[in-house]
Parts: C-alpha cells; sequence; structure tokens
C-alpha cells in the first residue's frame, strides 16, 4: 500500500496543507499516520478529494459533502439531492443568461439613454424582483 505525506497531496491537488488538515478535522479525509511530523494518507485520498472538490464546485456545503461518503470513503451518493442541485443550478444558468442577456443589450442599445430603452427598464425591474425573492426567502 502506497502511502502519500500531506505535502505530496498538497502537491498532487492543488490543496494547501492546512485546507487537508482542516478536512481531516472535519471527518472528510483520515491519515493514517505520520512519518516526523507529516501527515500520512492512502493512495486513495486523491479520488476522496476529486469527490469534495465536485462536490464544492456544485454548491454542496462540507456538511453535505460529509453525508456523501460513508466511513469505509466510498461515495454514498443520494441522488435526489444530486437532482435538486442540478435544479438549483437550471435555476442559476436561466437567471445568469438572462442578466448577460441584458447587458449585451444594454452595451450596444441605440437608445440615447439606457433609462429610455425597455429592454433596458425590463432588466432593472427583473434585478429588483430577483433581490426581493432572495430577501424572501432567506427569512424563509
Amino acid at each position: 500500500m502506497k502511502l502519500l505525506d500531506i505535502a505530496q497531496v498538497a502537491g498532487a491537488t492543488g490543496m494547501a496543507a492546512s485546507r487537508l488538515r482542516y478536512y481531516e478535522e472535519k471527518g472528510l479525509i483520515a491519515s493514517v499516520g505520520r512519518r516526523g511530523l507529516k501527515r500520512l494518507f492512502e493512495a486513495g485520498v486523491l479520488e476522496r478529494l476529486s469527490l469534495i472538490a465536485l462536490a464544492q464546485t456544485a454548491g454542496f456545503s462540507l456538511d453535505e459533502i460529509a453525508g456523501m461518503v460513508d466511513a469505509a470513503g466510498r461515495p454514498r451518493l443520494d441522488r435526489a439531492q444530486l437532482s435538486a442541485r442540478a435544479d438549483d443550478l437550471d435555476r442559476t444558468i436561466r437567471r445568469l443568461s438572462v442578466l448577460r442577456d441584458g447587458l449585451r443589450h444594454a452595451a450596444a442599445c441605440p437608445a440615447p439613454s439606457h433609462m429610455e430603452c425597455p429592454t433596458f427598464r425590463r432588466l432593472l425591474k427583473g434585478a429588483v424582483e430577483t433581490r426581493r425573492r432572495a430577501f424572501v426567502e432567506d427569512l424563509g
């Protein structure tokens, strides 16, 4: 069994050693011993760190990610949770696409003033409505 010290894991993943120690503290990864003062990890930690990185990129919190791995380190993915996150991403993509299109229009709009442009005014109204909905959801 090949063991990697924390510096090797950090180098292979591009993650700071402090982040690896934090992940260990949170129970997301586990060292299997020490070589001097350096923590040692089994090579499988690289795959687990890839799973953590993917889940974080998808917007999952570390606590949610902790629930996605069983005690042996194997993924235990809740398909409904993954589907719900994909739905959240779809909503974000739609919202950002509308924003992008509005900004492109504003950049090229021939109106003498943006406030005279009906498309720009709809963009303003939509921005206020989006903020209002987010505020209500946060209260929620």
